[in-house]
């Protein structure tokens, strides 16, 4: 096996064991969505509450900067965000750090800039809306629909079409 066949095997060893597989896992029955808690900082938006968001969807995306499945699960993401906010859609990323280094502001500030990211930015430091949802996975998107429960969970990459058609159809609703 090459260098190179090792370090990818080991990567995606490594991957496996952080991050989950792309697998739904349908809310039911719905639960109530929790409110942000232990917010560090908002960023691209003042604090959100999400008992202020009755009547709208919102798409909450747990994430980190250096997260390959992340960073592959993003266009996705800012495309929802551009192409169904101005339907309702509010789009809430929530960074909860992997690594030390992704804990301090500016480097959150940075990576945002970098990506083009221009939804609103939770910084969850203390993995205390992470622990609200009981989320456990690097992607994971939870879609809230208008009366404010979880009706929607998706953890790792993929499914984006079928993400879309519940986005779609949460809106219409």
């Amino acid at each position: 096996m090459t260098s190179r066949r090792r370090f990818l095997a080991a990567s995606a060893a490594a991957c496996a064991t952080s991050h989950a597989s792309a697998f739904f896992a349908p809310a039911s029955p719905p639960a109530v969505a929790p409110e942000f808690a232990g917010i560090d900082q908002w960023l691209n938006s003042a604090p959100l509450r999400m008992a202020d968001q009755r009547g709208r969807v919102v798409l909450i995306d747990f994430w980190t900067y250096t997260c390959i499945n992340c960073l592959n699960q993003l266009p996705a993401v800012k495309s929802w965000h551009d192409k169904y906010q101005a339907k309702g859609l509010l789009t809430v990323g929530v960074h909860t750090p992997e690594f030390a280094h992704e804990k301090p502001t500016k480097n959150v500030q940075s990576a945002i800039e970098r990506l083009g990211i221009r939804h609103a930015v939770a910084q969850d430091n203390s993995y205390a809306t992470w622990r609200a949802f009981n989320n456990q996975y690097w992607p994971a998107i939870y879609l809230v629909d208008k009366k404010g429960s979880i009706v929607y969970r998706h953890f790792g990459e993929g499914r984006y079409q079928e993400t879309e058609k519940t986005i779609q159809a949460l809106l219409a609703a």
